[in-house]
């Protein structure tokens, strides 16, 4: 962890408390800073008969780099009082990954997110897009595209 290591540890903790195959599949959180998540996907327990990190394993971290990029933005903004799932999802994998990963989410605009915020607070139920990418460790070249329509609710 490098960036705001109190809150990168609280999240590592949910994680692998409420999502227990984060432990197995290594997941580490690296940093939050500026609103913009990174989480580490080592290669060795999610490696596949092609020695690159297995399509699943992607998916999994890109779903969790929303799911956890929205778990910490609402924490900021003091909304303790719903639930994250996530309803859909669009992914592509343009590069292979052959060596350790990074999950990478970044803020929707503000629009967007106040958006979300008002309509949660209205109706108790609110849809957030969010889009993650997956590098492979030491590029910053796109090896995975996700895109995750992300519902809060009470």
């Amino acid at each position: 962890m490098t960036t705001n290591d109190s809150t990168s540890q609280m999240l590592e903790d949910v994680l692998h408390q409420d999502i227990p195959l984060t432990r197995d599949m290594g997941v580490k959180v690296i940093s939050w800073q500026n609103h913009s998540l990174r989480l580490h996907l080592p290669l060795e327990p999610n490696i596949n008969h092609k020695s690159t990190l297995f399509g699943g394993s992607l998916y999994c971290g890109a779903v969790l780099a929303g799911w956890g990029w929205l778990y910490l933005r609402l924490k900021e903004a003091g909304i303790e009082d719903g639930h994250i799932v996530i309803h859909e999802g669009q992914i592509s994998y343009p590069l292979p990954v052959k060596r350790d990963g990074v999950a990478i989410c970044d803020a929707p605009d503000d629009a967007t997110w106040d958006k979300f915020v008002k309509m949660y607070q209205r109706r108790g139920r609110a849809r957030l897009a969010l889009s993650t990418r997956i590098v492979a460790e030491g590029s910053e070249d796109s090896a995975v595209e996700f895109v995750g329509q992300y519902v809060l609710h009470r």
